[in-house]
């Protein structure tokens, strides 16, 4: 199957947006912007809601567009057309998500302090004919591991996923103050490669290593970064007999809400970090750097749960 027009497929996730809001993207009496999200299976992400609510509720009218590459029939070559496409069209930036936080990063013009640190690009931001990385999820995790999780445990993590969520959040974590953190992925050399790019920031304090029981008995909590729990990726990133009721359990997939890692994890006794509280910080931040507004944080959870 030929794979399509990276611009025509752009029109019509465009065009589609119109038909499904209605032709209603926000309040159009206001000034306007276009935003997107780029990324493979992400038809049931509420980041539109959450940005064009919040928008309406400030008068800007806000058009967030899903340009999901499974759904348009895009190949990954597609990246860099895409976001030539977006430019040539208005849009003020764009979001990203697996699997092109880091594959996108050969396509940029510049990088903030924070992503370039980190090495992956969730937001970008298309101005005055320059493409600007951004990462949105680092911070993002953090104020949702600070806001939900005080006083848990962070002398040993585990975190599973090296890709480019596993980049922020293992920046996160050790900037939180994680004093070991063992990072594991089914690609060990990716593995190997971001505990080498994390450890010339935070010397003796992350590896990469392989998951066994001995590994998960010296820990304290254990992060998935992984898209495994997704609808699209069903299961857990790793045995669910690993885990015991004296462990915290991070996730950043958020659709489902629950997912399998999350729920054994209660049933056991583990307190335990949804996927929610991150995808909605780092909308915060994501939306005042596309707009040069400043949302509320609660304002946008309350769109987060009203898209359900």
């Amino acid at each position: 199957m030929q794979a399509a027009d990276p611009s025509e497929a752009l029109d019509r996730a465009v065009r589609h947006h119109g038909r499904a809001d209605g032709g209603k993207g926000g309040r159009k009496d206001g000034p306007a912007v276009l935003v997107g999200l780029i990324g493979r299976g992400i038809q049931a992400s509420r980041t539109p809601t959450m940005h064009e609510r919040e928008g309406e509720r400030l008068g800007l009218a806000c058009d967030y567009i899903l340009i999901d590459f499974d759904q348009l029939g895009l190949a990954d070559e597609a990246l860099e057309a895409v976001l030539a496409a977006a430019e040539a069209r208005g849009f003020a930036g764009l979001n990203v998500t697996h699997p092109y936080k880091q594959r996108v990063l050969a396509f940029l013009d510049g990088l903030s302090p924070e992503a370039e640190a980190i090495g992956a690009v969730n937001t970008v931001i298309l101005r005055d004919g320059a493409r600007i990385g951004h990462n949105t999820d680092c911070w993002g995790f953090a104020e949702s591991l600070r806001g939900a999780m005080a006083g848990t445990p962070l002398g040993a993590v585990v975190q599973f996923g090296a890709g480019g969520a596993g980049a922020a959040v293992a920046h996160a974590l050790l900037d939180l103050g994680v004093r070991d953190l063992a990072i594991v992925d089914t690609d060990a050399a990716r593995a190997a490669a971001l505990a080498a790019r994390m450890g010339a920031r935070f010397p003796a304090r992350v590896r990469a290593c392989e998951a066994d029981a001995a590994l998960f008995a010296a820990c304290d909590g254990i992060v998935n970064t992984t898209p495994v729990g997704m609808d699209k990726y069903p299961g857990t990133p790793f045995p669910v007999a690993y885990l015991s009721p004296r462990h915290w359990v991070g996730e950043i997939v958020y659709f489902p809400r629950e997912t399998a890692l999350l729920r054994a994890a209660r049933d056991l006794g583990c307190r335990t970090l949804a996927g929610t509280g991150m995808a909605v910080c780092q909308a915060v931040r994501a939306f005042e750097l596309f707009t040069g507004l400043t949302p509320d944080r609660h304002a946008m959870s309350r769109h987060f749960e009203a898209a359900a």
